[in-house]
């Protein structure tokens, strides 16, 4: 699938759907702790600044002011880097969130490895462990800009806790206007036989990517886009497990606790086979380029390929 096209960072797609959002809702509200040029919530800041609410670099006072507005019936966006809208908060949700099933949707750009330059206190690669180890939380993890675009408006009608995954780094448009997206529900592209490719956000590019090599090798793999991590898609997995010989999964994440040990799960519970996990490999990242990081910790089309290819 994977269009010819400007690429465009699923943090700018989220900052032009929660603006269009702000129109269609009034009872969204949105928070940043002064981030705004960066997280791209700017745009709703310009259009509606009175539904606006920059509470500086204060990111535990956001994630209570977020809880108190839902109780009041608003429906609350708090951005920030994902470094510090999970890790630096974690109690702040867990307690005044999660545990009341609050209305809260925490949006976090810039995360894992792909934030580049900014190195490793900024890389955060276990956010998606983190989020989808709270009972109540629904965790997604955006790949294109028609996905990410559905996800801010369609998390609005969702009553509950939801952490949306969004990358600095800037991918290719997947879908076409065509697409149905669901909550729960992953989106599988191909129906080759000899493997399965389970991805999510960034990496799902990288996979269809590597599904077009693999094609020319003889080699007929279907991908699995895995926006929801949380609830998982379980009968998909089953599915993908019973129908090809082999399956990996590609994540911008620490192989702990990510993607790979969601789909990990299922398997042991009810399709038991091997999963290869590709991902950060329980260490930091560092600083340099997008894609040579994702070439450096084996994330990339060619890694994949040469999963793939390598027997």
């Amino acid at each position: 699938m994977v269009k010819e096209d400007k690429k465009i960072a699923t943090r700018e797609s989220f900052g032009r759907a929660l603006e269009e959002l702000g129109m269609e809702n009034k009872k969204v509200v949105v928070l940043d702790a002064d981030l705004y040029n960066s997280t791209k919530t700017e745009y709703f800041k310009e259009k509606y600044p009175d539904r606006f609410i920059n509470v500086g670099i204060a990111e535990a006072d956001m994630i209570g002011t977020a809880a108190g507005l839902a109780t009041c019936g608003k429906i609350p966006y708090a951005s920030t880097f994902a470094a510090f809208a999970t890790g630096r908060v974690y109690d702040q949700i867990r307690t005044s969130i999660a545990y009341p099933k609050l209305n809260v949707k925490i949006c976090a750009t810039h995360a894992g490895i792909t934030v580049g330059e900014d190195g490793a206190t900024h890389q955060m690669l276990e956010d998606i462990n983190l989020m989808r180890g709270l009972p109540n939380m629904v965790v997604i993890s955006t790949s294109d800009d028609l996905e990410t675009r559905w996800a801010v408006k369609e998390i609005a009608k969702y009553n509950g806790p939801v952490y949306l995954r969004l990358s600095r780094y800037k991918v290719s448009s997947i879908y076409d206007e065509k697409t149905k997206f669901e909550i729960g529900k992953g989106i599988q592209i191909g129906n080759g036989t000899d493997a399965t490719i389970f991805a999510t956000g960034v990496t799902v590019s990288e996979a269809i990517e590597a599904q077009k090599i693999l094609k020319e090798k003889g080699i007929d793999v279907r991908v699995v886009d895995i926006h929801t991590v949380k609830p998982i898609d379980k009968d998909l997995i089953i599915k993908c497990a019973k129908e090809t010989k082999k399956l990996i999964s590609v994540e911008d994440h620490s192989v702990i606790g990510g993607l790979g040990t969601a789909i990990s799960e299922v398997l042991t519970d009810d399709y038991p086979k091997k999963l290869v996990r590709m991902g950060i490999d329980d260490t930091f990242g560092r600083s340099g380029r997008a894609e040579d990081l994702m070439k450096y910790y084996g994330i990339d089309k060619n890694a994949i390929v040469e999963e793939l290819d390598g027997e």
